[in-house]
């Protein structure tokens, strides 16, 4: 494959995953357009997320393992055309219950993108590029938090949150194109990134429940940002936007500072990052009623959030026990649980202790997950966790080694 070709359908891929996350992330965004539109409460657009992230927990392993032999160029393009199709039907939807079904087709093709995109990327270039190729599809979600989210939240405000979804919808049309013309059509399982470099069961399970503890920790604080915003930090509702945009930068920031560390001690990476993250959101408790504080700190948790994704991305290309695919949508469903778990949780703490307990739940939530990271590293004292060891050429994907997550697609 071409070199121009190949930087194009990246390029396309991370466009992809700028677009899931920008979809994903809206409702958050115009948390209170959407509520004032469809006349419910804000919590109930809160709920939009958290179903958003079951649908993805449950069915990332299940559709992976059921499609792991379609040629990734048709089944990607299969999955922006659901992407384009499931955006247009919330750009019409009447009623709460049409919006919801919309969500969730949305959440499917989702679970399946999210699944094979790392490793369909990281195929078309030579194995020494992974860690930069994975920063560049990570990069994609993290661009969203700059210029999707607030874009989307911006012109929410100004010309209905339709507007916001039919944008995404035109988009998605763009990107399917690039990567239905520049993706080939080579077999999943053959090349160097269908399976893990240098697998390791028991890290490969511990990163899953750091996945989840960290994502949880993020997300129960900033479902609830818009209202954080407005009631602690005083700003109004017209300003959430430009909040959005500063915690969106300093994402864009983390995911390029991360890059480096990433390639050399991942693992450092990734209880610096998650200890960061801990550290805002515990401030954000404790002094977000202060409007410069308030954006300072929730800019660095977005910087500390971007960069924890990027590194667990590429812990997990390194120590997959089996298929780099089903690994990947096992994290994604793990991520998906913290989704979930994080909104659930935000918005159970919400009506009894208010919004400024959100962030405190999410700090506490970091800690649990620091706690993980640290004690693997002191349980083998004899390993060096920091290096990551050179990714081996395999020409055929049965000289892997076995695993659970291998077998589970045999």
């Amino acid at each position: 494959m071409g070199n121009g070709r190949a930087v194009g359908a990246l390029i396309g891929m991370s466009g992809g995953t700028f677009l899931y996350t920008t979809a994903e992330a809206l409702p958050i965004g115009l948390l209170l357009p959407m509520a004032a539109d469809l006349a419910i409460p804000p919590a109930r657009v809160g709920a939009l997320v958290t179903a958003y992230g079951a649908v993805v927990m449950v069915a990332s392993v299940p559709l992976t393992a059921l499609v792991r032999r379609v040629p990734r160029r048709w089944l990607l393009s299969a999955l922006l055309a659901g992407f384009v199709a499931s955006n247009a039907i919330t750009v019409f939807a009447g009623t709460f219950a049409l919006l919801l079904t919309a969500r969730m087709a949305t959440a499917l093709t989702h679970a399946l993108f999210w699944a094979v995109v790392v490793p369909a990327a990281a195929e078309l270039f030579r194995p020494g590029l992974r860690g930069r190729v994975v920063a560049v599809v990570f990069a994609g979600g993290t661009v969203a938090l700059v210029l999707g989210v607030p874009a989307g939240t911006w012109l929410g405000e100004r010309a209905g949150w339709r507007a916001s979804f039919l944008a995404v919808s035109g988009l998605g049309a763009v990107v399917l194109v690039v990567v239905a013309a520049l993706l080939p059509s080579t077999p999943p399982e053959a090349g160097h990134a269908a399976r893990g470099a240098t697998p390791d069961a028991r890290r490969f399970w511990l990163l899953v429940a750091v996945a989840v503890l960290a994502t949880a920790g993020a997300i129960a604080g900033y479902t609830y940002v818009a209202l954080f915003v407005t009631e602690v930090s005083g700003f109004s509702a017209s300003a959430v936007g430009a909040v959005l945009l500063a915690r969106g930068v300093a994402s864009v920031f983390g995911i390029l500072v991360i890059g480096a560390v990433v390639d050399h001690s991942p693992w450092l990476a990734l209880v610096a990052t998650v200890a960061l993250q801990s550290v805002a959101l515990f401030g954000l408790h404790t002094s977000g009623h202060r409007p410069t504080v308030a954006v300072g700190l929730l800019a660095l948790a977005g910087l500390a959030f971007a960069a924890f994704t990027a590194a667990l991305g590429g812990l997990v290309l390194q120590v997959a026990p089996g298929r780099s695919d089903l690994a990947a949508a096992t994290v994604s469903a793990a991520v998906n649980v913290g989704i979930t778990g994080g909104a659930f949780l935000g918005g159970l703490v919400l009506p009894s202790h208010g919004v400024r307990s959100t962030m405190l739940l999410g700090a506490l939530l970091g800690v649990v997950a620091l706690l993980l990271v640290l004690g693997e590293r002191l349980s083998r004292p004899g390993a060096d966790p920091g290096r990551p060891a050179p990714v081996p050429h395999r020409s055929r994907p049965d000289q892997a080694p076995a695993s659970s997550i291998g077998r589970r697609a045999s």
